[in-house]
């Protein structure tokens, strides 16, 4: 996607509306290059039933990023269709209710930085007018915050800022291609949570009892046991700063 950001206030308005109706539906599903986060993989997984490991090898590809040296997880797309998102269908989205952060926050954009002073950490916005798109004409009146709450972005944000996290910690504290082991270790913890979980049952990787079992029992205690422990790995008790 392209076009200029615009920086809006969270409760500042935009005008916005998507759906078939729109003679751009689906072109922003084609030429993607998108980041899927742990959180995004996960709820995709448990929509189609399938373990994270099975859909990493169906559905992604993973490469180096060029500015953090992590791996990253991105779609396979169709090359017969336009580079198409592989859930993309005539009727739109097949994996909706489960689609990823990046989708549901079009037309925004979120960032976030650390105060210098108390060291609170602010989220800002930005719009997208995407050239090819045409929801900005006749649509709704929205704002940031209600946009994210009607796409349910907010459990995503909240999981997926653990990611965040750290990458901010690796650019800080290990610039440079993430190699060997700890890039094993890192795709392990972030993507394939499945296998991280299988490992945690078998005594591979440690956590006391009252951990382990809730990871055994609960996604979102795995996820979060996963970024604790892939955290701690790499850079001890570290926070980002």
């Amino acid at each position: 996607m392209s076009g200029e950001p615009q920086f809006i206030g969270i409760d500042e308005s935009f005008t916005f509306a998507c759906g078939s109706h729109k003679g751009c539906f689906n072109q922003c599903c084609c030429d993607l290059n998108q980041f899927l986060y742990p959180y995004d993989i996960l709820r995709l997984s448990r929509a189609l039933k399938i373990p994270t490991g099975e859909f990493l090898d169906t559905y992604t590809f993973i490469y180096t990023g060029d500015s953090t040296g992590l791996p990253v997880v991105s779609f396979k797309t169709s090359t017969r269709d336009h580079n198409a998102c592989p859930f993309v269908t005539d009727q739109g989205c097949s994996v909706y209710e489960d689609r990823p952060a990046s989708c549901r926050i079009f037309p925004l954009a979120r960032a976030l930085a650390r105060s210098r002073e108390d060291g609170s950490v602010n989220e800002y916005y930005a719009v997208i007018e995407d050239p090819i798109c045409e929801g900005f004409v006749g649509g709704e009146l929205w704002t940031p915050r209600r946009w994210v709450e009607n796409q349910g972005l907010v459990p995503y944000n909240e999981r997926n800022d653990l990611m965040i996290e750290l990458i901010s910690l690796k650019q800080q504290l290990m610039p440079g291609r993430l190699e060997g082991d700890d890039r094993k270790a890192f795709e392990l913890a972030c993507y394939d949570l499945d296998a991280f979980r299988a490992q945690v049952a078998d005594g591979s990787i440690a956590f006391d009892a009252d951990q382990k079992k809730a990871i055994m029992e609960d996604d979102d205690a795995l996820l979060h046991g996963a970024m604790d422990w892939i955290r701690e790995r790499l850079f001890g008790s570290r926070r980002a700063s």
